[in-house]
């Protein structure tokens, strides 16, 4: 019976230790920031501040303020109202399609240089219009016209 605690206190420390070299190896030398969440039930409604940064396709993604995952979104806040509202509130063709606007994706194509379009790419938004997405270059990015249809099958399944 000792020795059965023994070797599993062993296992165990070994395991700690190769878990942190692990860890070391892994997130070395990394320019994302990280956020740890502390376990505490009134940290899960505070908001986390998320740093500017550049993916891997050049486009520059700006600062923002969200809420930590898993946490509820509250009904009264003016975020949700927004949102539910600009799900509902936009605009369809006889197609039933969501109307967008000609002249913010001109203005789109023409901030990234390609004013008659890019070849093999697709504007895309970036949170979708049937989201609440805006129909605005900011919410815009060029996307493989394979990578398009392939967000297109499951785009709509993130939308609550």
């Amino acid at each position: 019976m000792r020795a059965s605690r023994y070797l599993l206190l062993l296992v165990s420390f070994y395991l700690v230790l190769s878990g942190s070299a692990f860890a070391q190896r892994k997130g070395g030398s990394s320019s994302h920031s990280k956020t740890h969440s502390s376990s505490s039930k009134s940290s899960a409604a505070k908001t986390v501040h998320v740093r500017s940064y550049t993916k891997k396709d050049g486009t520059v993604v700006r600062s923002y303020d969200r809420r930590p995952p898993g946490s509820k979104e509250d009904v009264a806040s003016p975020q949700a109202t927004v949102r539910s509202s600009a799900s509902s509130a936009a605009l369809r063709d006889s197609n039933g399609r969501i109307k967008r606007s000609a002249a913010a994706k001109e203005t789109f194509e023409r901030e990234t240089g390609y004013p008659h379009g890019r070849p093999g790419y697709v504007v895309d938004h970036i949170k979708p219009l049937a989201c609440g997405g805006a129909d605005d270059p900011s919410n815009m990015q060029w996307q493989t016209i394979a990578d398009a249809k392939a967000k297109d099958k499951i785009e709509r399944q993130g939308c609550k």
